[in-house]
């Protein structure tokens, strides 16, 4: 921070500060809005909007391949001293993060959850469909939970890496990058993981 202005300084401390409230009120209204999710009442739509909203799940798993990418392309960028690139890198899968969460709390507060191993689409596994899909079920919902608990973690940690970069408090932001890049990258890779295995359960 040393081609700061002194003066400027306390300025982007305060503003660091602020921005954390920030954080920690969207990472608690975030949290919330997963709990609700797992209410059985959903919200009804119409007909057309209902078709739209199946297709949310190829488009969420699309959206974390693209962040994916985007945060292996930032951090080679950042290897390469490419500042510019890095950073329209990150902003970029920022963005696309935002959306990715726009389009799934829309789609699972208008759609019943999808079962694993639910081959009929009655929401309920008979012995049969234990008996068939049990091996694999266990395995999906080893990385979905894995997946649900890195992203959890990485949420308010992204925001923060973020503004450190934004305050310029480059120290800080490197620090937590580190940390929080391979949770990052889990949650978007184990995203379209879990989209493959219950693609077939989809009604």
């Amino acid at each position: 921070m040393s081609h700061i202005p002194l003066l400027k300084q306390p300025v982007l401390i305060e503003r660091a500060a602020k921005l954390k409230i920030v954080v920690w009120i969207l990472s608690i209204v975030v949290l919330v809005l997963v709990a609700l999710m797992r209410s059985p009442y959903k919200i009804v739509v119409s007909l057309e909007m209902e078709e739209w909203i199946k297709q949310l799940p190829g488009v969420i798993a699309l959206i974390n391949t693209l962040v994916a990418a985007l945060l292996l392309g930032g951090i080679w960028a950042i290897t390469k001293k490419n500042h510019k690139v890095h950073q329209r890198c990150m902003t970029a899968a920022l963005a696309l993060s935002s959306i990715f969460l726009v389009c799934y709390v829309t789609y699972h507060f208008t759609t019943h959850e999808t079962i694993f191993g639910d081959a009929d689409g009655n929401r309920v596994l008979d012995e049969v469909e234990k008996e068939k899909f049990g091996k694999m079920r266990m395995l999906y919902l080893g990385v979905l939970l894995s997946h649900i608990a890195a992203a959890a973690i990485s949420f308010p940690m992204i925001l923060m890496t973020f503004v450190h970069a934004w305050t310029r408090d480059f120290e800080k932001h490197r620090k937590l990058a580190r940390k929080t890049f391979p949770l990052w990258l889990y949650v978007s890779v184990t995203g379209p993981f879990c989209y493959w295995m219950l693609k077939a359960f989809y009604q």
